[in-house]
């Protein structure tokens, strides 16, 4: 385990009572590291509130680990456990990932936590299912099928289904940009300093940072990578 990069969260409503907040993740897992001879090459916070599902902050460390070929390393992996979104981003990222308060877990175990998840999900998705069914049962119509549910709407049904495809496409073309998200900070703040695209290259290359595909960068994808982003 050389390269280490570390991902810090906590609950904006649970910050104040946890024993375990920003300051203490990263101090155990600098203590981790060093225990491992690792090194923590980029620490990213991510603080959210119970209802958000969005985590840039992990797109982007699982972006940096998986290019550069580094460890994904938590705290505290119970925090994160019944996380069907987190788990769900690890598993599909293909990071090598340790959690400093169970270092034995590995995607196995990643695994067995999200198919518990997900089985919690599904047996409150079949209660309500069930409830909606019962509704059915007595004569209510539920959605669409409601009386004149569409009735002078349907102008409306088809801006809907339009707005549903831009939507779509924006968040493809929104997943290409967060691929090097993480970078772009670095690389703006070379290109302020006065490197050339071919030393910012060798910069990356040292620093451990590889391409989506894992090659090392040169000149010239540096130059594609700040014209995408300006």
């Amino acid at each position: 385990m050389n390269r280490i990069v570390a991902y810090l969260r906590v609950s904006t409503a649970r910050q104040g009572i946890s024993g375990l907040g920003l300051e203490g993740q990263e101090a155990a897992v600098e203590a981790f590291a060093k225990q491992q001879g690792g090194e923590v090459v980029a620490v990213y916070h991510e603080v959210e509130s119970g209802k958000k599902k969005d985590r840039p902050e992990l797109k982007k460390a699982l972006s940096h680990a998986k290019r550069s070929k580094a460890t994904l390393v938590v705290a505290k992996l119970d925090r994160l456990a019944r996380n069907v979104s987190f788990l769900s981003d690890l598993m599909e990222s293909d990071v090598q990932f340790v959690a400093v308060d169970n270092p034995f877990a590995n995607q196995l175990t990643v695994h067995v936590l999200s198919a518990v998840a997900e089985f919690e999900l599904k047996q409150i998705s079949e209660r309500t299912q069930s409830a909606l069914a019962a509704a059915k049962r007595r004569g209510v119509k539920l959605g669409s099928a409601r009386e004149a549910h569409w009735v002078g709407r349907e102008d409306a049904r088809k801006r809907g289904a339009i707005k549903g495809a831009k939507v779509a496409g924006k968040r493809h073309q929104q997943d290409a940009d967060e691929a090097y998200e993480d970078l772009v900070p670095v690389v703006t703040k070379m290109r302020e300093d006065g490197k050339s695209y071919r030393q910012i290259a060798s910069e990356l290359n040292d620093m451990g940072h590889t391409t989506r595909r894992g090659k090392d960068w040169n000149g010239t994808q540096v130059m594609r990578l700040v014209k995408r982003y300006s």
